[in-house]
């Protein structure tokens, strides 16, 4: 894989684009769904508004152990059952109307999960029980056979039952360690249960492949967002523990994965995370490569464009000794390279990647990273907290290969930004300098600003596009609690506020002149 050629596989459209988590969207059963009454609403609004990019948050499974954060799934490779839609299991007959009765109360304006995965749960057993009743759909077997992570994915999650949800390195020993003979054992025992999970993943690729094509019809790209590292307690590092720094003793990491401290935190962040063995006794760990391979393949099958979350750790990453209470006193050691991605060719191929590149950026960061020819991500947010010369002043973007955000899932809304008696007066002053702006309507003034740069991709939170404050936020790095339950009443999503983003869209030259529909908008945006 040449430099050029993976620049020429990223040349983006100047195109605007929406980001908004799957759950977020507006839906009957308390959480977006991949269903017609989350996602339809939604493209169409895309559609009317112009947008020609989705991104939307890792959707593997999540768990209320560490608050349904979807950057802590016990899987890279499977899909969240909470999004599995409910509507088209009824459409497919896997649900019938005796299934849908006790409905709980569910929140317009959050994800409340509690409720939401107990209901989720009891409705995907009862469509189980209807699909052993019957002959198995086409494909089915197909999907089964040609999942290699499913099997070692739907045993994980049955074990996790079976042993009261305790983490797998507190499981019997043979079990925890995959001695071959108990994990056979296991396997016959817990078939019935391991299949309703194979199953559960079957409806997932279904429902996500309709969702995908039907983008796809309406010329909407799909980016997803990975996450470098995966979680401890996960099918992944149970069924590979060879990949990782575990001590096989223990079963328990030596080092973890975290940042120091920056923007978001004085003490850093300690994910927790194991840190991968690049190499084992001096030589490239072929068994890691290739799961890293399999991994990009999956999620191929899912999205046209992929976000690597922190992808300064591929160059250097921040090792943190196990047993620490804050990320501080951790080093830098140094990540696979360039070499990494060179491997990973086959599997990039039709991937579209950005890298996530905020935080410590070291010249050898942007090295590997324009070497690769991969967009990096300019925030708005930080644009105005130094001088002239800082990088996320639009003026100050050096290259079109680049996207540009308001904020991120990370971030504050841009009007809880403004509002924030923490962000300096000097740094309000600029902002309102910059955009030629009273203030009045900060969040718009960001989406012109976004618009208006030279970058390739301009994306927007959909609670900017919004003007939502500080309680529409969707994470608080740093915290546990109350984050990922914002949710997008289906009132917000209004033809005018479309038509007003399009109109927009279309003045900075994102969206074509000859692609219209329905009537012109006002110019001043939404209110």
């Amino acid at each position: 894989m040449t430099s050029a050629s993976r620049k020429s596989a990223l040349s983006f459209d100047r195109a605007p684009g929406i980001l908004i988590h799957i759950t977020s969207l507006p839906g009957p059963y308390g959480i977006g769904e991949l269903g017609p009454s989350s996602l339809g609403p939604f493209l169409d609004f895309m559609e009317e508004a112009g947008q020609r990019y989705w991104q939307f948050l890792p959707v593997g499974p999540t768990n209320q152990v560490h608050g349904h954060s979807p950057y802590m799934s016990s899987s890279a490779f499977a899909g969240n059952p909470l999004i599995v839609s409910t509507e088209l299991l009824i459409e497919e007959g896997l649900l019938g109307p005796g299934d849908m009765t006790d409905l709980p109360e569910f929140s317009e304006y959050q994800v409340l999960f509690g409720p939401v995965a107990e209901f989720k749960e009891k409705v995907l057993k009862k469509a189980f029980r209807h699909f052993r009743q019957t002959k198995a759909p086409e494909g089915f077997h197909e999907f089964c056979e040609g999942s290699y992570w499913l099997k070692d994915y739907a045993l994980f999650q049955a074990l996790r039952e079976k042993f009261h949800q305790r983490p797998w390195y507190q499981w019997p020993r043979e079990i925890a360690s995959r001695v071959p003979e108990a994990i056979s054992r296991i396997r016959a025992e817990l078939e019935e249960e391991v299949l309703f999970h194979m199953f559960v993943q079957y409806l997932f690729q279904v429902h996500w492949d309709r969702f995908r094509a039907e983008a796809k019809k309406r010329g909407i790209r799909l980016i997803g967002d990975i996450p470098i590292y995966v979680g401890l307690d996960s099918a992944d590092v149970w069924a590979n523990q060879e990949c990782f720094h575990i001590n096989p003793k223990t079963l328990r990491p030596a080092c973890v994965a975290g940042v120091p401290p920056d923007y978001f935190s004085e003490t850093g962040q300690l994910w927790g995370n194991p840190l991968y063995r690049w190499r084992v006794k001096g030589k490239t760990n072929e068994v890691l490569y290739t799961w890293w391979h399999r991994r990009f393949k999956r999620l191929s099958d899912l999205v046209d464009v992929v976000r690597i979350d922190h992808f300064r750790g591929f160059e250097a990453y921040w090792r943190v000794p196990a047993g620490e209470k804050t990320a501080v006193r951790g080093r830098w050691v140094k990540g696979p390279g360039r070499a990494f991605f060179t491997r990973m060719a086959g599997a990039l191929d039709g991937l579209d990647i950005i890298a996530e590149d905020l935080g410590v950026i070291t010249p050898e960061v942007e090295d590997l990273r324009d070497s690769l020819g991969l967009p990096g991500m300019k925030v708005l947010q930080f644009a105005f907290d130094s001088d002239e010369k800082n990088p996320y002043l639009p003026h100050n973007f050096k290259t079109t290969n680049c996207v540009v955000y308001t904020g991120t899932h990370d971030n504050d809304t841009t009007l809880g930004w403004y509002m924030d008696p923490g962000v300096s007066p000097e740094s309000k002053e600029k902002a309102r300098r910059y955009a030629h702006s009273d203030g009045s309507r900060i969040h718009w003034d960001f989406i012109r600003m976004a618009y208006s740069s030279v970058a390739a991709l301009a994306m927007i939170p959909m609670q900017d596009i919004l003007g939502f404050g500080s309680d529409c936020r969707m994470n608080r790095p740093g915290t546990s609690k109350g984050n990922w339950t914002w949710r997008l009443s289906p009132r917000f999503l209004s033809l005018d506020t479309a038509r007003a983003l399009r109109d927009e869209a279309r003045f900075y030259a994102r969206v074509p002149r000859n692609l219209s529909r329905g009537h012109e908008a006002q110019a001043d945006g939404p209110g």
